[in-house]
């Protein structure tokens, strides 16, 4: 009874395979970021190949440029010391040979290491990443895309730095907005 099953089993598991893949269901979607992070909001890229058509460079008008320098703050941590402790384990052995059986005993030694907190140590955190910006008008041609943000790297913002105001620029954007 089993037996008569299967062909209709293995018909409706094909179906579900091919209506899976037709769907793109496969892991990525069109709001995914192409190292495969989720949660990554829709816009805060800019890479070539993406699915859904965004360009890897943009074009526009100069607008402004923003230089958001690093914050940093003095912060203090547990410091933490390497300590081991040797220690001397004995260890029974058994053998058999022609039927009887021999045991021995040896000592190895041992050591385990832990880390163990030793008072505090100071650190410099990070509280803002320094980011370059460019606020560019007329994005890709299209006079109703204005006042636009986008993070750059710190090359190309240089270059649209020395460009002169209202120049036409190209960038390669990391994530839209400052």
């Amino acid at each position: 009874m089993a037996w008569t099953r299967r062909p209709a089993l293995a018909g409706l598991t094909m179906v579900l395979v091919a209506a899976l893949a037709a769907c793109g269901g496969g892991g990525g979607g069109a709001d995914r970021e192409p190292s495969g992070h989720a949660g990554a909001a829709k816009g805060s890229g800019a890479h070539a190949g993406r699915p859904d058509g965004r360009p890897r460079t943009v074009a526009g008008v100069r607008d402004a440029v923003r230089h958001v320098t690093r914050q940093t703050a003095r912060s203090t941590r547990p410091h933490l010391v390497r300590t081991c402790a040797s220690e001397s384990r004995k260890v029974r052995h058994t053998g058999r040979s022609k039927g009887r059986t021999r045991t021995w005993y040896t000592t190895e030694k041992h050591q385990d290491c832990t880390k163990v907190r030793r008072g505090t140590e100071t650190y410099t955190r990070v509280v803002r990443p320094e980011r370059w910006c460019v606020r560019l008008d007329d994005v890709n041609g299209e006079p109703r895309t204005d006042d636009v943000w986008y993070r750059v790297r710190r090359d190309a913002y240089t270059k649209v730095d020395e460009a002169d105001a209202r120049a036409k620029v190209t960038v390669e954007p990391v994530a839209r907005g400052c």
